[in-house]
């Protein structure tokens, strides 16, 4: 876990510097054949001044609380309403990409319209081809797809000979992350705090600022520099979340819960929500930003740890809007609140 002091203007210079980058969608290098594989397997509370005190800092090693570790059905659990997405044919099963001829790929991606793009992509080379974007949900596949033994068999077909189908391991799987926040996360571990005191003084953001800035984050960046396998979560350490007791649980207290966020962009606006609701109590307080990979989250899970994990909760990737009416606490959902992106629409079966 990194975790970084930024002021709020450095933040919002961040963000600006995404938003008017040149970062698209990116695209799955262009393969040479393309097979299917059948399917197998605003409530927050505020900490008030400076961010919390680290465990380690705050007692002795031998006065520590330590958590126990997460079941694997907990994690499934924790992950179950996350969804990614996949290029798949009408039936729903899943294409594997043949980028060359000693590698299988298949690709799950956390941004539905990067999705979308290799969707297009593929049907521009294999035309005719029946595919679609399909959800699943990452809990369904973390262990059962995406972290398991590479050595298990897969069917196979050639869309141009679907009656000749083929098997083969060592299919490779790889989760996506969305490209901006990818290049946000860069940013983060590589930005230069004079820019955001330019900003606070009230300079002028300008178009030189943010490409110097993402220039050295693609250049300098210690982590994050994979483009698949490497998800970086976003927290800020003052926000929480507070989760209100079911209609039957008549007395009980809401629930505080710390948020991770997977989109950037997502966390700054509540940031600033969160800010406003509070007013003036939170005038000096800068957010404690930490900066996590997914794969190195989940294997924390599986530890003894000093962090209550199972107080924490996972915020997927929504447009902005959603995102500040769940921060709002403008929540539908029997049990008392609702995660955004999750309307009710069913997730693809394992």
């Amino acid at each position: 876990m990194i975790t970084t002091f930024l002021s709020t203007s450095l933040l919002l210079f961040i963000s600006l510097a995404i938003v008017s980058s040149n970062a698209k969608p990116a695209l799955v290098s262009s393969p040479n054949s393309v097979f299917g594989v059948v399917r197998g397997g605003g409530l927050f509370g505020e900490k008030k001044g400076k961010p919390e005190t680290t465990a380690e800092t705050a007692v002795s090693p031998s006065e520590q609380k330590l958590y126990p570790p997460l079941t694997v059905e907990e994690i499934e659990e924790w992950l179950s309403h996350i969804p990614v997405y996949a290029v798949t044919d009408s039936n729903g099963a899943g294409v594997v990409l043949k980028p060359d001829n000693d590698t299988s790929v298949f690709y799950f991606f956390i941004s539905p319209q990067m999705a979308n793009a290799t969707l297009q992509q593929l049907q521009s080379v294999n035309d005719g081809l029946d595919l679609r974007v399909s959800a699943f949900s990452l809990g369904k596949i973390w262990f059962r797809i995406l972290t398991a033994d590479k050595s298990v068999e897969v069917q196979l077909k050639d869309p141009a000979s679907p009656d000749a189908p083929s098997s083969a391991t060592g299919v490779e799987y790889r989760l996506v992350p969305d490209t901006r926040d990818l290049l946000g996360a860069r940013m983060l571990l590589t930005m230069d705090p004079e820019d955001g005191a330019k900003i606070k003084a009230g300079e002028e953001f300008t178009p030189e600022m943010a490409n110097s800035a993402i220039e050295k984050a693609m250049t300098s960046a210690p982590k994050f520099n994979a483009t698949y396998n490497e998800i970086p979560v976003f927290m800020i350490q003052q926000m929480r979340m507070q989760k209100q007791p079911a209609a039957d649980e008549e007395g009980a207290e809401p629930i505080t819960l710390l948020p991770m966020y997977f989109n950037l962009q997502n966390m700054v606006n509540i940031w600033q929500q969160f800010t406003a609701q509070v007013g003036s109590e939170a005038k000096d307080v800068e957010p404690a930003i930490s900066l996590m990979d997914l794969y190195e989250l989940v294997a924390k899970m599986q530890e003894e740890s000093e962090i209550d994990f199972r107080s924490v909760v996972l915020v997927p990737s929504v447009p902005a809007a959603a995102a500040g009416a769940a921060a709002m606490g403008e929540s539908k959902e029997d049990d008392g609140f609702q995660l955004p992106g999750t309307e009710g629409g069913t997730l693809g079966d394992v």
